[in-house]
């Protein structure tokens, strides 16, 4: 048995898709409406991490969007910034030289976003120099691939030499990319083996696959989380991203932080929304 199995035994994995269907709808149908407030509101603007990356984008668009984070500084004084601009790695100098609002994050998507095939010597150099350009953290992607194949070493291999070219100062995402794992078990399993092998926070998807974020995936990860949490005394982020609508399935997600890890997550340093559209959503409703 190698390390990860032995890691693995340490906890259930043997979960119900059905069961955590039936619990996510209660907990929803019970909790989400008491969130449902300017307060929680406000908190989720200052969570949000906005998001480009789009194939049309450039230098002169990812200038402008990241002029509308100034702008919103001056305009909107009494409500939270954003908590991190997220561009593709050859924008990172852009936004850098662009952002004056202290306290915004820059967060790069690396190592062959979104599909994660790369050599791993091209992953690395696309990290070290999306750092080298101003990236203050890194999100990258599960080789999602040796996961379903059951290359668990050869995975958590890849993830720690990601996080070994991040080094202890910019903290590495990795995304699991949920919606290709299809059940509770894999979700729960991936959670496992990016923690252990050097995640700072785990999220739920790229965004370019569906389906995205959902409840049930967030719900998991965040058992995870707290599980590992209480095993090692290591506290993971949680970021959901792709698929978020509207201001009400941004609540959900506060929600499954809320009543699963508990307030020690409700910061903006551990628990991100990975979204554009819900920024503007969220302003609408406070302004």
């Amino acid at each position: 048995m190698n390390k990860i199995e032995e890691m693995l035994k340490l906890y259930n994995c043997k979960l119900d898709d059905e069961k955590i269907k039936e619990q996510v709808k209660a907990l929803i149908a019970e909790k989400v409406i008491e969130n449902d407030n300017d307060e929680v509101k406000k908190f989720l603007l200052g969570s949000v991490e906005l998001t480009t990356l789009k194939t049309t984008d450039s230098d002169s668009s990812v200038m402008a969007f990241t002029e509308r984070v100034n702008a919103f500084e001056e305009e909107h004084p009494d409500l939270p910034h954003v908590a991190t601009i997220c561009v593709y790695p050859c924008f990172a100098e852009i936004v850098a030289d662009t952002l004056q609002v202290e306290g915004v994050e820059i967060a790069c998507v690396s190592g062959s976003f979104p599909s994660s095939q790369a050599r791993m010597e091209v992953k690395i150099a696309e990290t070290k120099l999306a750092i080298a350009d101003g990236a203050t953290e890194i999100d990258i992607v599960m080789p999602v691939g040796k996961f379903l194949s059951g290359d668990y070493e050869s995975l958590a291999s890849d993830i720690q030499e990601l996080k070994e070219a991040c080094g202890e100062a910019v903290p590495m995402k990795v995304i699991l990319e949920t919606g290709c794992l299809k059940t509770a078990e894999n979700i729960k399993k991936a959670s496992l083996i990016a923690m252990y092998s050097g995640a700072d926070y785990i999220k739920t998807s790229t965004g370019k696959l569906e389906p995205a974020a959902t409840p049930e995936a967030a719900y998991v990860m965040c058992q995870a989380i707290k599980e590992y949490y209480e095993k090692t005394g290591i506290q993971i982020g949680f970021k959901p991203a792709g698929g978020m609508n509207t201001v009400t399935d941004a609540m959900i997600y506060y929600t499954i932080v809320k009543e699963v890890l508990g307030e020690k997550w409700l910061t903006n340093k551990w628990f991100r929304l990975g979204t554009s559209r819900l920024w503007d959503q969220l302003v609408q409703c406070l302004v």
